[in-house]
């Protein structure tokens, strides 16, 4: 569904990626974890288009997406749920919601996707008048999920989906993303609880200062000695 081929991206003077290639394959859960300033919130944002590679490819369903706007690799079926939740504040959790249906055409198709995410966050369905900001860590996280799924996305990049949260709430997070999972979402997770990323993913890749230094399937990073060492406090 995804690759990325050898992907550079430079911030100035500063190499942020560096030959970065990876691959994400339908229905999958790919993990990608590393220390912070890794590049790991870069790799999203480009994939996203926010940021331009300075070189390499990225391939969507078979399209090079690599210098296409943000607002047309949301249309194409990319959905983005940003580190540290990046909700309204002070909009409404409807009007959050409606904010991630801007590529939808049509009132029915935006009512049904809002159904459908009120049947999967019923706690924003119950806070739907209620200012995003008010909202406990939490909740807010669900509101950045559920605005990315406005969209229909076929794939969903989650950056730090666990940031702030208490073990109770991070644990009821990865579920939900287990369950997307399971009804299609094909989801490329940056994780920096990496027992957690690794423990729902069938695959990895570590970053380190921007390039891609271990990949493989999941239960064996997960048992590698240096990645227990780096990442896991073992």
């Amino acid at each position: 569904m995804l690759e990325l081929n050898g992907v550079s991206v430079n911030y100035g003077a500063v190499q942020a990626l560096t030959d970065v290639s990876l691959t994400v394959e339908q229905g999958e859960i790919v993990a990608l974890i590393g220390a912070n300033g890794a590049g790991k919130s870069t790799t999203l944002w480009t994939i996203s288009g926010l940021v331009r590679p300075r070189r390499g490819r990225i391939i969507f369903d078979g399209q090079d997406i690599a210098r296409m706007s943000p607002n047309r690799i949301v249309a194409l079926g990319i959905g983005h749920v940003p580190e540290g939740r990046r909700v309204f504040a002070t909009m409404s959790v409807q009007e959050n919601l409606e904010m991630g249906a801007y590529v939808t055409k049509g009132g029915r198709k935006m009512r049904e996707a809002m159904r459908r995410v009120f049947d999967r966050f019923p706690r924003l369905e119950e806070r739907k008048n209620q200012l995003a900001g008010t909202l406990s860590g939490g909740e807010q996280q669900m509101l950045a999920i559920g605005r990315a799924l406005m969209s229909r996305p076929k794939l969903l990049l989650m950056d730090e989906p666990s940031m702030g949260l208490a073990p109770m709430l991070v644990r009821e997070i990865f579920a939900i993303i287990r369950e997307l999972n399971a009804q299609g979402t094909t989801i490329l997770l940056v994780e920096q609880n990496a027992h957690m990323a690794l423990s729902i993913a069938q695959r990895g890749y570590v970053l380190e200062t921007g390039s891609i230094t271990l990949t493989g399937p999941a239960v064996e990073l997960a048992g590698n000695p240096e990645v227990r060492r780096a990442y896991l406090g073992a």
